[in-house]
């Protein structure tokens, strides 16, 4: 056997294997301690890829799930404002079935009309009043923006510009029109017989229609005057979206479409409704006619009862559907998970085996490569 003292082969060969031995000690080491198979792209780049795609999917459909509960109080916030619509429409009806009695006396019938009167404003002021993340449910709009007229950053007379305009409180489908009656005063108009006037000051300022909902902010510096002459003639023209989207898949396209129906005064669902309360309400104050007007309101009370029916029982429908689309995320997330964690968490029992085995073998492998450290030292017994 050959004795060499410079390159000590048994040594460097324990120690490949020692480093060896380590790498992989260490590397069990990351995975127990992390709960993770792939911590890594070089555990397994194949696996990787997959349980990303995987992570993706259940990531979205937990957000999907979330998104069809938000649509679920949304539409309940609906459904529930029209639940009181409903009771008004009854009450009014029973009030038309008993002034339509001969019985009923004038004064009698002016009572009636009274709380007839009061009830349609009702029902029209919880038409306007629900909304849900500021958006409107009962109008037939759920939310309006401008498709047209004044554009932030037009000229607004001297050096001054338009900074900004908001349509959040206005009309969809409406065109506002500025006009200038005096040389400051300025009246937006929204040409359906409604208008308000606000005096323009000099430089910076906001001009706040707030009846109309409609403001324009004007930044820089400008008379009075000159604001008011280069907005005059200006518009504002808006459009309302009245279908909600709810996303509710993890993929592009997997929506669903709601349509939230108009339950003001003015809808058409109502029919002869509003103008024969208004009948009832003249024949009331004449005097004459009560008994044919009552009438009338009752037939028009059925139409306008089966209109807000038909709107809740699509509300009710949406609801449903809502319900067993969050229960079917919630089994499909359920599944994609099951899927992803065979593929990217850890199997402790197993890999607490190579724990062992390679903690064992770091530990032989040190007490070989002190061993063969030592062998060279025989060569000593040659030289004395």
């Amino acid at each position: 056997m050959s004795m060499r003292i410079n390159t000590n082969i048994e040594a460097l060969n324990a120690q490949r294997n020692l480093s060896a031995t380590a790498n992989a000690f260490a590397s069990s080491v990351e995975k127990l301690s992390s709960g993770l198979r792939i911590t890594r792209a070089a555990d397994d780049a194949a696996g990787l890829a997959i349980s990303q795609k995987l992570q993706a999917q259940v990531t979205g459909l937990n957000q999907a799930q979330r998104n069809a509960q938000d649509g679920i109080s949304m539409v309940q916030t609906a459904e529930g404002a029209l639940t009181e619509v409903h009771s008004m429409l009854q009450r009014i009806r029973e009030l038309a079935v008993e002034a339509a009695n001969s019985t009923v006396s004038s004064s009698d019938a002016t009572s009636i009309d009274t709380e007839i009167t009061a009830l349609r404003a009702e029902i029209d002021r919880i038409a306007k009043a629900t909304t849900f993340n500021g958006q409107q449910l009962t109008t037939g709009a759920l939310s309006v923006t401008q498709s047209g007229g004044l554009a932030v950053g037009a000229s607004a007379g001297g050096t001054a510009t338009v900074s900004a305009v908001s349509v959040s409180g206005a009309k969809g489908g409406y065109t506002y029109t500025l006009t200038s009656s005096c040389t400051s005063d300025l009246t937006l108009s929204d040409g359906h017989g409604h208008a308000q006037t606000l005096t323009a000051v000099a430089n910076t300022q906001t001009l706040n229609f707030d009846t109309l909902g409609v403001s324009v902010g004007v930044s820089g510096t400008a008379t009075a005057v000159q604001v008011a002459t280069a907005l005059t003639a200006g518009t504002v023209t808006t459009s309302n979206t009245t279908t909600a989207n709810f996303q509710i898949g993890a993929n592009a396209g997997d929506s669903l479409g709601v349509a939230f129906q108009d339950a003001q005064m003015s809808a058409a669902g109502y029919g002869n409704w509003n103008a024969n309360i208004s009948s009832f309400d003249t024949a009331v104050s004449s005097g004459t006619g009560i008994v044919a007007a009552a009438q009338a309101l009752i037939t028009s009370s059925d139409t306008a009862i089966g209109y807000i029916s038909t709107v809740r029982g699509n509300l009710g429908a949406v609801e449903n559907r809502l319900q067993h689309t969050v229960a079917s995320i919630s089994v499909a997330s359920e599944n994609l998970n099951a899927s992803e964690s065979r593929i990217k968490d850890l199997d402790v029992a197993a890999e607490m085996v190579n724990f062992t085995k390679t903690q064992i073998l770091q530990q032989a492998g040190t007490a070989i490569l002190a061993q063969a450290n030592s062998a060279p030292q025989n060569i000593l017994t040659l030289l004395r």
